[in-house]
């Protein structure tokens, strides 16, 4: 239905009832088949939120004369265009409108978090030095309010001068790594690893054409490069299932082994996976030579890869819809490497800014996949791989109740679907963002975590780690260590949970060259009841539920 979501098939009521065993079979075959279950409404509000997001960058490219008509689009190839995409593209993510918004999202009313919690002071927020005096604060005070408020203000200002530069751009580059410091969200929020990235390019690289090259070769690059694991087929399934342009029944089901038993990838996933990785690694490196070798046969040949990427990735609408970034990075793609392709990636004239970017962009990700554990997986370029960081947040009776005492701006899930669902379409809803997570190969090891963190899981309410950092901190995107032990620190000392009302499941990532994922369980109150490691050899053996 255009506004009620897909109910699954079964009575949500008396799936909240089951064990973990049952809950976990029931909401898994039923996303194989529905996906999330959104309704179609959903898709047309993201539709729109693109629309406005093109429109409001050519507004802002107005103040350059002679650009932002919209009776030609022959202006976005003007170099100032670009800058005011990325520029406009960063206020858009950081006041909380572009990855991890709406219902897709967990965000229901309001759709959005971001600049509702980043202005309001009291809120929870996650200090890079948890403690220190002044900027190690857990709840947001004028001077964090303060400082993004006036991001936002230079942000603004660089959007609306007709030729940019160091001035605009400096206010910027200096603000949001300070606010990264006194909150990381805000600094993720942000997607800095490529917009802040890319605007210190724009302000003190010589060739910033080429700087801007390398900064999108390292993203394509890697976020390939990450998917060189188990874990990546497991995707393709998870967001074929979910897609809406692919609701086919047949088609679903032929991503899995044997559906409805056999939930692990069939060769048709694995196949798609892999087409996927030498696309996404293929892409960046065909452009790089074609602008090496001066061929734009080679180059044009780069730029079909890079639509097929994209249009695919964008087509399955994933969770957390990127959508206006995947506009931005296929822009990006046309105006860098095809208006731009006799200009040599790396060369920025500046050995200083080759450095910057040679960190950032290349050591930094480099670094995440070895130690996942030292880098956000958006810093480390692992979008969409399959192997992150996660958690599962596991309250007690109503004990869930308790983060009503945080100040914050969204009510809770339930509370928020309240608003449009009787409570039996609420719950179903929410039983398939379990499934979610269970349907990823890292998922298969809460099979093993839940019977440690609790001894009767009927007795408690699966709360996503995800929803309830996107609640709690205001912005949400698939980052597992914003709602890891630190957030249950300071959760905890606002809402003191009992012992045996809030079990915490955190599960980090999977290094590379190594078969194992690390875990802990908590106790709010206790603290750490367990770690240890779990063996992704033998979660690949498991269904997506447990078998006893």
């Amino acid at each position: 239905m255009f506004l009620f979501p897909t109910p699954p098939p079964y009575d949500a009521l008396e799936w909240a009832k089951k064990s973990f065993n049952q809950r976990a079979k029931l909401a898994c075959q039923a996303w194989a088949v529905q996906g999330y279950g959104s309704p179609l409404g959903a898709y047309i509000v993201y539709a729109l939120k693109l629309v406005f997001y093109i429109w409001a960058w050519g507004f802002f490219c107005s103040f350059t004369p002679g650009l932002g008509a919209w009776d030609s689009i022959s202006w976005w190839w003007n170099p100032i265009a670009f800058q005011k995409a990325i520029v406009w593209s960063l206020c858009f993510e950081v006041l909380g409108l572009g990855c991890g918004s709406g219902p897709l999202t967990g965000r229901y009313f309001p759709p959005i978090g971001g600049f509702l919690y980043f202005l309001y002071p009291g809120t929870t927020k996650l200090p890079l030095f948890d403690g220190a005096p002044i900027i190690g604060n857990r709840t947001r005070s004028i001077l964090e309010v303060g400082l993004y408020l006036a991001l936002l203000v230079f942000l603004y200002l660089a959007l609306v001068h007709p030729n940019p530069g160091l001035n605009e751009y400096l206010p910027i580059i200096v603000i949001l790594p300070i606010l990264g410091v006194l909150d990381k969200t805000v600094f993720l929020a942000a997607r800095a690893e490529h917009y802040w990235v890319t605007v210190v390019v724009f302000a003190f690289a010589g060739n910033w054409i080429a700087g801007a090259m390398a900064v999108q070769i390292a993203l394509w690059f890697f976020a390939g490069f990450s998917k060189l694991n188990h874990h990546f087929p497991y995707v393709v399934c998870v967001m074929a299932s979910n897609s809406p342009f692919t609701p086919f029944s047949w088609y679903r089901k032929a991503m899995y082994r044997n559906y409805p038993e056999d939930l692990n990838p069939s060769s048709i996933a694995i196949l798609k996976a892999r087409m996927g990785i030498a696309l996404e690694m293929g892409t960046p490196i065909v452009l790089l030579l074609g602008c090496i070798l001066g061929s734009y046969d080679v180059v044009v040949f780069g730029l079909v890869l890079m639509v097929l990427l994209h249009s695919y990735i964008t087509s399955n609408v994933p969770m957390g819809v990127p959508i206006e970034w995947n506009f931005l990075v296929v822009y990006a793609g046309f105006f860098l490497f095809g208006m731009n392709s006799h200009v040599i990636p790396f060369a920025v004239d500046s050995y200083p800014i080759l450095a910057f970017i040679i960190l950032t962009s290349f050591v930094l990700p480099l670094l995440g996949n070895i130690k996942p554990e030292w880098v956000s997986f958006l810093l480390a370029m692992r979008y969409y791989a399959g192997n992150w960081a996660c958690g599962a947040w596991l309250f007690k009776g109503d004990s869930a109740n308790k983060l009503d005492q945080l100040k914050k701006t969204s009510a809770g899930i339930y509370k928020q679907l309240d608003r449009f669902y009787p409570r039996n379409a609420s719950v179903g809803l929410l039983s398939k963002v379990m499934a979610f997570r269970l349907m990823h190969l890292h998922g298969r090891a809460f099979q093993q975590l839940v019977p440690k963190a609790v001894d009767r899981s009927e007795d408690y309410e699966w709360m996503e780690g995800e929803l309830v950092a996107g609640l709690v901190l205001g912005w949400n995107f698939g980052e597992g260590h914003l709602h890891n032990e630190q957030l249950l620190r300071l959760v905890q000392a606002q809402c003191n949970f009992e012992e045996g009302e809030l079990r915490c499941i955190f599960l980090e990532a999977q290094p590379i060259g190594k078969s194992t994922q690390e875990y802990r369980i908590y106790d709010a109150k206790k603290g750490l009841l367990s770690s240890g490691t779990v063996d992704v050899r033998e979660l690949r053996k498991l269904q997506a539920w447990p078998a006893h």
